[in-house]
């Protein structure tokens, strides 16, 4: 990816910063020049973003998308001209096991983010990142998804995808359109590969330390699958597009 001087000196706030997508993210703004804002909930030391010592080229907000006053804070104090929510729980069997936090995060955090933009004059541009997972699932001769097709999730990871995919198209159509900012796109990736993925209940970081400890992959099915894999730095491009 090439660097563009567009996001040179600008004020960009980034949740989920110190995540797997996110910390890519947020290495990419900062070697383009921008002055990135990170809202960091959880301190990870194995993470790209403290590996990469980020902590030490951003400003870091410590807190999280639930709180309200929070994001409005970030966005007011630093003047942010541009929001990328990645904050959430991206873990499928983790909100199998906690649905209400899963929720609370993923559905009340969105909500805040956009309420938050909504009332900060100063962004022009809101990224949200929601997934293919909104789609919920479609018999075999409807897929591969299409962008129009109706959002449907069942399981609880699914349905909050489904949800804040949802409320940003709603503030879109009801406010940000009508006030002609800010610009809102929402990212639908699929399977996220990559350096720096440290959640091992994921195929491909599996499979990789699996090799490195010379230990048999585990076959998570019947093997005749077909799925999308998309290379963390392509989620990135289509975040920064």
């Amino acid at each position: 990816m090439h660097h563009s001087s567009f996001w040179h000196s600008r004020s960009v706030l980034i949740t989920g910063a110190s995540g797997f997508v996110g910390s890519w993210l947020t290495l990419w703004l900062v070697e383009a020049g921008a002055h990135v804002v990170a809202l960091v909930r959880d301190w990870v030391p194995q993470s790209n973003f403290a590996r990469a010592r980020l902590d030490e080229r951003v400003t870091v907000v410590r807190g999280g998308v639930t709180d309200l006053d929070t994001v409005q804070r970030a966005l007011n104090e630093y003047s942010v001209d541009t929001v990328f929510h990645l904050a959430a729980q991206a873990i499928v069997t983790t909100a199998q096991r906690s649905p209400l936090s899963t929720f609370d995060t993923n559905i009340r955090g969105t909500w805040n983010v956009l309420e938050a933009a909504r009332l900060c004059p100063s962004v022009q541009r809101l990224v949200v990142a929601s997934s293919d997972k909104a789609y919920g699932t479609y018999p075999e001769d409807q897929l591969p998804y299409r962008e129009e097709y109706p959002l449907r999730g069942t399981a609880p990871y699914e349905v909050s995808k489904s949800c804040a995919d949802l409320l940003t198209q709603s503030y879109f159509h009801t406010y940000f359109r009508p006030a002609g900012r800010p610009f809102v796109g929402i990212t639908r990736c699929a399977n996220i590969f990559g350096g720096g993925d440290l959640n091992l209940g994921r195929i491909v970081p599996d499979t990789a330390w699996a090799l490195v400890n010379d230990r048999d992959p585990i076959i998570r099915s019947h093997g005749q699958h077909v799925r999308d894999f998309l290379y963390v730095l392509d989620a990135v491009n289509a975040c920064i597009t």
